[in-house]
């Protein structure tokens, strides 16, 4: 009763809300407007959104798989848009128009360090995206220095000799999981021109198990929340404590004994930083699990899928085949690094798969400063700072606009006369990435993946026996799925 007179004999105060409330809602609406004339026009250039839940934002569509949210938003949004990560954006720059900042900005601006962060635990401290960019810089030009021309020249010798070594274990005739094959032959490989000869004569199985477990432990959530205490994790921490104390008894055993090896161990033993400081056990140690993460899946995913569509495609299997031929007459049996190096054709094809499949399916930075790219149909957009900003190899390498047919395998289009991966300028082709981040083993697992190719073609007839394979998209480096079962014969490319 009370309530209700009070409201009966209080007009007047209900009629001063009413007034108040109309008023600051005019207000705003005038605000509003007002900033709309007054903000820059370059402000208000920010990238269409896709739509996604609220809270959540499109976490869960970009969780079930980015490959499949980019082809059913690119037709519509185009080149440049936003997608709402729980609180963070995170923008994509979808072909060579508009990702040339992506590849050439410096770290100032886009940044990988914030991104790459959850490699840390695996990679270990003081090393790559543990380190400001300074540091990363020295660090890499340690790699830069190890892979140069000599030393590959020395690396593939030891290549032909394990894969000469491993293919002489097949019998005369019988069926393999080529995929299996490959990426035993490319750990052995690894271990010897990366890992050096002790571990590939002494440690091999010890050193591969723990590798084994190091990899386990990068799982879709350890991109979030890299030290979830969860079992994988806790083998990762562990294998990455036994490669140090592995590592570092290999050190010290040759810097004591003065004994040196040929490998990219050695290269980081004797690096120096400019200050003349030499690397430590941890940086050595971190830097080896870094170069293997970054060529072991990638050289045997790439060399199963090389691999899948040549045995699918006469045309260009007859091609190779001939190239092969052609090398021998004129050089014998031998193959080295200029012999590899000769093999158009071959690398042509290795290319041709590896831009179908890129292993990286996503690149990412940082944004530290505003920025803005125009796309081909010349619309303006301005990406924010703070929004985390993505390229994909993986679609950006099948646009129409640049690569004819681009889900057909054809290695001709990269041969003279077409060259469709320079078509739209340097980042039409993007498997290795580009730019200030190229990657710096594209020498190395290109030879890597020719000694093996060409010891196949010259020594045994293939027949792939199960279906082509399809994409495991759920790994965290996209590779083949399942089982690539090829039928051998023994047989020999002789000198005519």
């Amino acid at each position: 009763m009370m309530v209700a007179m009070d409201v009966e004999e209080s007009p007047p105060a209900y009629k001063k809300i009413l007034s108040v409330g109309l008023l600051l809602l005019a207000t705003f609406v005038v605000a509003k407007f007002a900033y709309a004339l007054i903000i820059p026009r370059s402000k208000k250039r920010l990238p269409p959104t896709v739509k996604s839940w609220p809270v959540l934002g499109g976490l869960v569509r970009f969780l079930k798989g980015p490959i499949v949210m980019l082809r059913e938003e690119y037709p519509k949004m185009g080149s440049v848009f936003t997608l709402k990560l729980l609180n963070k954006n995170m923008t994509f720059l979808i072909g060579p128009e508009v990702s040339a900042h992506f590849f050439k900005a410096p770290e100032s601006e886009l940044s990988q360090q914030e991104v790459y962060q959850f490699n840390v635990p695996t990679f270990g401290p003081g090393v790559v995206f543990d380190v400001d960019y300074t540091v990363r810089q020295e660090q890499f030009r340690f790699f830069t220095e190890a892979l140069r021309v000599n030393n590959l020249k020395s690396y593939v010798d030891q290549m032909v000799m394990e894969a000469e070594e491993y293919f002489s274990k097949w019998g005369d005739s019988g069926e393999v999981d080529l995929k299996y094959e490959l990426e035993h032959l490319i750990i052995l490989t690894a271990s010897r021109c990366l890992l050096g000869e002790e571990v590939r004569n002494q440690l091999f199985e010890d050193v591969s198990a723990l590798f084994h477990d190091l990899d386990n432990g990068m799982l879709p959530i350890s991109v979030i929340f890299p030290y979830l205490p969860i079992p994988a994790h806790r083998r990762r921490d562990q294998a990455r404590k036994k490669l140090a104390e592995i590592f570092a008894n290999i050190i010290n055993s040759r810097r004591e004994t003065g004994k040196t090896q040929n490998d990219l161990l050695q290269c980081f033993i004797d690096s120096k930083y400019k200050n003349g400081r030499s690397t430590t056990e941890s940086e050595v140690t971190g830097l080896l699990i870094a170069a293997l993460f970054a060529g072991q899946h990638t050289s045997s995913i790439t060399s199963t899928w090389s691999g899948a569509y040549l045995l699918c495609n006469p045309k260009y299997m007859s091609a190779v085949l001939d190239e092969q031929q052609k090398l021998i007459d004129r050089h014998g049996n031998k193959v080295d690094y200029d012999i590899l190096s000769e093999m158009e054709v071959l690398y042509r094809c290795i290319k041709e798969a590896l831009r179908l499949h890129p292993p990286l399916i996503m690149l990412l930075r940082s944004s530290h400063n505003d920025f803005s790219v125009k796309t081909r149909e010349g619309i303006e957009y301005d990406i924010p700072k703070g929004h985390i900003v993505a390229t994909s190899p993986a679609f950006a390498n099948r646009l129409p606009h640049i690569y004819k047919d681009p889900d057909t395998y054809d290695p001709d289009r990269y041969g003279p006369g077409r060259e469709e991966d320079k078509a739209a300028g340097a980042f039409s082709y993007i498997s290795f990435g580009g730019g200030r981040h190229g990657c710096l083993g594209e020498p190395f697992a290109y030879l890597q993946i020719k000694a093996i190719w060409s010891h196949l073609l010259r020594n045994f007839e293939l027949e792939l026996v199960s279906p082509f394979p399809e994409i495991d998209w759920n790994a965290m480096v996209v590779g083949v799925k399942g089982k690539v079962m090829v039928r051998y014969r023994r047989r020999e490319l002789a000198l005519k």
